[in-house]
């Protein structure tokens, strides 16, 4: 699996589309596989929604709720799902044709349980742009209209519709602006609205996918804040921003029908080696949602993101302590009393000096997440953490600025079997990594060891078992933290599941 699709919240149930090969763990034929919950952590996978036909591959795409029928395709009483996608021709891809790639409609009047694509499709037929996919769309109230945020090779071009068939082009943004390492991918278009002073302020953000020139190379999202007038895009600088810094969240939106909550989904791994990962049966996976905001931090506006408050709700024990001084003599696994080795662990500590946080099992193998202080940047190092040789970039450093200049750092983790997820400063700065570790966590007995080279503190447990967790593998996992430098926290929150 691979990008999430159609991402859209109706009668109480949460739509997740993915892009997906049912016949194999790596890349093929695109489907759109389905998945459902009601609280973001329970999911049921539900039969395929959409298949391959004679215009192409199902690609990457996006799904509302028609609320007022503009399609005509409800009926009264009963308003449709609209799924707006991509029809990719593999055979005008192989003829070296520009015009492989056009937009498409389904929809539903069952909620989202079966889908019937529009007799009439494409709706938007490529004007000879070999990159011309991934449509976003959502509805403008105050033009009223429907506007398409659609990826065209390296910028994003908007289109607008009052009834989803018949689309009219507005405008297009990205040249010369942001990051351009590769093609721009799977955009996204949504506002927030808040008080400064005695004044309302509407701010737009604009999510942009780029692959290759993440920030650590490979994939990666950034993002831009700016206004939208209905027909053109504007940004407020040309700053260039992630919504995570860590090699493994790409192609993340939004769901659509969520009411004021912006929740964000992103797909958990990297194109440099997603179809590389070693695993059998099936490949990749998605973050955790989270939930994204608008943050201040030094004099400027950001876009910041926590776990969704459903990931909590996992837990069946909470443990809080306070005013821990961690160093090689202390031993916080004693305090914890973790027995169950799942957990989100939050840390409040003191940013006056450089500090690692080592995760590893029973065989020594590692994954580091660090602050360094003399470069006020965050880190994820892979170097170490068991099966790495399958990419020559999977082992690496990868590295976050830091944002905040507050005085005490606040981390909060979530980790599960083979991965791990940091939001660091309030959600200021996000890192997402993947690990796939070489020895089983249950083959050595008695006490956990930590790695002979480091000093530090052993912290037994560490992974939440998440449906949405990236490349599960039975029985290899975290069994525990050290901090391999001295600490002083002032408060360690802990939830186990």
């Amino acid at each position: 699996m691979n990008d999430p699709n159609g991402m859209v919240r109706y009668d109480g149930v949460y739509h997740l589309f993915f892009q997906y090969y049912p016949n194999d763990i790596v890349w093929g034929p695109m489907h759109w596989g389905h998945a459902t919950s009601k609280d973001l952590v329970h999911w049921q996978q539900q039969p395929i929604a959409l298949y391959p036909d004679s215009l192409g591959y199902i690609f990457s795409g996006s799904a509302v709720l028609d609320t007022t029928n503009t399609s005509g395709f409800g009926q009264p009483g009963n308003p449709p799902l609209v799924a707006i996608f991509t029809h990719h021709d593999p055979e005008g891809e192989k003829r070296h044709t520009n015009d492989y790639q056009n937009q498409s409609l389904a929809y539903s009047l069952d909620k989202g349980a079966t889908w019937t694509k529009y007799a009439g499709n494409p709706v938007l037929k490529n004007p000879g742009i070999t990159d011309f996919r991934d449509p976003n769309v959502s509805w403008f109230a105050k033009g009223k209209k429907w506007i398409m945020t659609l990826a065209t090779k390296d910028r994003i071009s908007f289109y607008s519709s009052p009834d989803l068939k018949n689309w009219t082009k507005e405008s297009e943004f990205g040249e010369g602006v942001g990051a351009h390492g590769g093609v721009w991918e799977c955009p996204d278009l949504f506002s927030f609205t808040r008080k400064e002073g005695d004044k309302e302020k509407t701010y737009w953000i604009l999510l942009v996918s780029n692959n290759p020139g993440g920030p650590n190379g490979g994939s990666g999202t950034q993002y831009f804040i700016g206004d939208w007038d209905g027909h053109s895009f504007r940004p407020q600088d040309k700053t260039t921003r992630w919504i995570d810094y860590g090699p493994d969240d790409y192609a993340g939106v939004l769901w659509n029908n969520a009411g004021r909550r912006r929740i964000f989904l992103g797909w958990m791994s990297n194109w440099d080696y997603a179809t590389t990962v070693p695993t059998s049966t099936w490949r990749n996976a998605m973050t955790i949602p989270r939930n994204v905001f608008l943050q201040d931090a030094n004099g400027k506006v950001y876009l910041a993101s926590k776990p969704a408050p459903e990931v909590l709700s996992l837990a069946r024990r909470k443990l809080r302590l306070r005013h821990l001084d961690v160093d090689s003599s202390a031993d916080l696994s004693k305090q914890l009393k973790d027995d169950g080795g799942k957990y989100i662990l939050d840390i409040k500590g003191a940013a006056d000096q450089s500090v690692a946080f080592v995760f590893y099992n029973t065989a020594g193998e590692r994954m580091v997440f660090g602050f360094n202080n003399v470069k006020q940047e965050y880190y994820i190092d892979r170097s170490a953490s068991g099966q790495t040789d399958f990419h020559p970039g999977f082992g690496g450093i990868y590295t976050a600025p830091r944002i905040s200049k507050e005085k005490d750092l606040n981390l909060e983790f979530v980790l599960d079997r083979s991965s791990l997820e940091v939001f660091a400063d309030g959600g200021l700065t996000v890192m997402t990594g993947g690990v796939l570790f070489a020895a089983a966590a249950d083959e050595a007995e008695g006490e956990y060891d930590r790695p002979v080279d480091d000093p530090g503190v052993g912290l037994c447990g560490a992974c939440i078992d998440l449906v949405t967790g990236c490349v599960s593998i039975a029985d290899r996992r975290f069994v525990g933290v050290y901090v391999s430098n001295s600490l002083t926290i002032s408060c360690v929150s802990a939830f186990f599941s």
